[in-house]
């Protein structure tokens, strides 16, 4: 049995997220959560919410709430989503923990010791009408790499190439609007990421199977221009964790507090210790997970992200455990996705475009977007939503394929049969064939879940479904059973073990429908199929079971365009 560490990127607390940053991040580390758990591995596989920083600040303001009350509030409404899309969390924290406080200010007082912290006096922008100095993200404008006109202070989202507020053609302030900026000195702390870019760039190298987009986004980060710069981990804020060297003050730094993007990826850890308070554990349960002196030398670590927050991850955050000197686990494998785009623009959860993970589950159940957007993942290149696509691929795979096959069996053997297993036949070369097939197609489907290929795992379980639509076409049993009864019962007897081993690979892309057609086999045993004959054999002559509510409905041609209409502007 594997250990596997399995974290997604932390959503913003700034409001709901829409369909784009869950296939990103928190969906397909849910599928692979799923699928390791269901092949026998311990998993711990934490999120949480990321709470601090300029976007806090000003979704709190326009909601009129203080941001601590607000950021409670949307903690608790995106773990609901959460529950809601069956994303199987060990733990959902908080950035805002008194875990992630403790653990942030002890990084940087490592740090300080280590010599990686420099306190520089700089030129940061104020802004006269909002009577304040701007973090990065207060600020926009227009990016001098690609032009994008809605770049941020830190960062453009369009090209994802690092900026500093002075880099943008004709900032602004995002709370007032106001162009009446200056830049006035001020003093912060610095990472020194300059002096471990070896250290870094030797470890990239040795990460031979990480993802191409992963690996040339770090190289270009380390490589372009001067190379690896140091990075600003302190903000002129009142919201987020208050500066300090461990647990002692550091003159110089009243009233700041750290860069949300310093303390953020320690919440994973910080996380992980919220889960073991929550249940009472030991300091132990948290850190075999965390620590390579307490056990972690055994775990696989994988983080799942949008490409937009791979420059931290392979920098910022391994510079931060690097250089504590301390023993932490770093991460292993780094699966990075692209964009996925609406529509023919962009979703935005700043701008309110594009569909939002609540509006979804209003109109459809998860296991529809589930399969939708992991089959549709933006794993090579940009992919987009299109409301004809979604249609066609669930009406086709979901209501076509699947629902089809086990609507068609259990009514079948009901009508014939009654509501148990008959007894029928032996199998003949037909279901030799089958079986053949399903063995090769799952040995396919497990070696892409293991390489975390979203894509191309979805596309061989949708091939396994539809093996076993043609077999039952072809097979016929409510032809042969006028003239064969024992033959029919046969065919019958395999189809319906074919649903419980369709439960049992497809749960982790569809866990309600897999739930409920283990249900209406009446069974729980939902052992992975290793040896795919014994598992078509699971369910013996004479076990009852039911037949299934519609599995999976068609999406009409007048729902379609009701959504797409309804779903064409700007969300408010």
């Amino acid at each position: 049995m594997a250990r596997i560490l399995i974290t997604s990127a932390i959503p913003y607390i700034n409001g709901i997220k829409h369909l784009g940053n869950l296939v990103g991040s928190q969906l397909p580390a849910d599928l692979y959560a799923r699928y390791m758990r269901a092949r026998g591995n311990e998993v711990m596989f934490i999120c949480a919410t990321d709470e601090h920083g300029t976007p806090a600040e000003i979704a709190a303001q326009k909601a009129g709430q203080p941001v601590a009350e607000y950021c409670a509030q949307m903690h608790q409404v995106q773990a609901e989503i959460a529950r809601g899309f069956r994303l199987s969390f060990d733990h959902f924290g908080r950035s805002s923990s008194p875990q992630n406080y403790e653990l942030t200010q002890h990084f940087a007082g490592k740090l300080a010791d280590a010599g990686l912290i420099a306190e520089v006096s700089e030129k940061q922008m104020y802004s006269h009408a909002d009577g304040r100095f701007l973090p990065d993200r207060y600020i926009e404008g227009t990016c001098p790499n690609c032009g994008y006109d809605s770049a941020r202070g830190d960062q453009c989202d369009n090209c994802t190439k690092q900026l500093d507020p002075v880099d943008l053609i004709n900032p602004h302030s995002t709370i007032s609007g106001s162009t009446d900026l200056e830049m006035r000195e001020t003093k912060h702390l610095y990472l020194r990421q300059s002096a471990l870019k070896d250290d870094l760039e030797k470890w990239i190298d040795s990460k031979k199977d990480w993802p191409i987009l992963t690996t040339s986004i770090a190289k270009k980060w380390l490589n372009d221009g001067e190379g690896l710069q140091d990075r600003g981990i302190t903000r002129d804020l009142n919201w987020g964790v208050p500066v300090k060297r461990g647990d002692q003050d550091w003159p110089g730094m009243e009233g700041k507090v750290f860069y949300v993007w310093f303390d953020a990826p320690i919440e994973y850890i910080a996380a992980t210790k919220e889960w073991a308070d929550a249940h009472g554990r030991p300091d132990a349960d948290w850190e075999r997970w965390w620590r390579t002196d307490k056990g972690a030398d055994d775990v696989t670590y994988v983080q799942f992200m949008g490409k937009d927050n791979v420059p931290f991850h392979t920098l910022s955050f391994p510079a931060t455990i690097i250089g504590s000197g301390e023993p932490w686990k770093l991460v292993d494998y780094i699966k990075s996705f692209n964009y996925l785009n609406y529509d023919g623009g962009q979703f935005s959860t700043s701008r309110g475009r594009g569909v939002f993970m609540d509006q979804a589950l209003e109109i459809l159940p998860a296991d529809y977007w589930r399969w939708w957007l992991l089959s549709h993942a933006p794993e090579s290149s940009d992919s987009e939503f299109t409301w004809e696509n979604f249609q066609t691929s669930v009406n086709k795979d979901l209501a076509d394929v699947l629902g089809n096959f086990v609507s068609r069996i259990t009514k079948f053997c009901r009508s014939k049969f009654g509501e148990t297993v008959p007894e029928g036949g032996s199998y003949g070369p037909e279901e030799a064939a089958l079986i053949d097939r399903l063995s090769t197609g799952l040995r396919a489907y497990e070696a892409n879940m293991e390489a975390m290929e979203v894509r191309k795992a979805a596309n061989e379980l949708r091939a396994l479904w539809a093996a076993g639509n043609e077999y039952l076409q072809a097979a016929a049993p409510w032809t042969v059973f006028k003239t064969d009864p024992d033959r029919a019962g046969a065919i019958t007897r395999l189809s319906l073990n074919l649903i419980r081993f369709y439960a049992v690979i497809s749960q982790p892309f569809i866990p309600d429908a897999a739930a409920s057609m283990m249900a209406a086999m009446r069974t729980t045993d939902d052992s992975w199929p290793v040896d795919v004959a014994a598992a078509l054999a699971a369910l013996p002559a004479g076990h009852a079971f039911a037949v299934p509510e519609v599995t999976f409905r068609k999406i009409s041609d007048e729902e379609r365009e009701d959504w797409q209409t309804r779903f064409a502007g700007i969300r408010t």
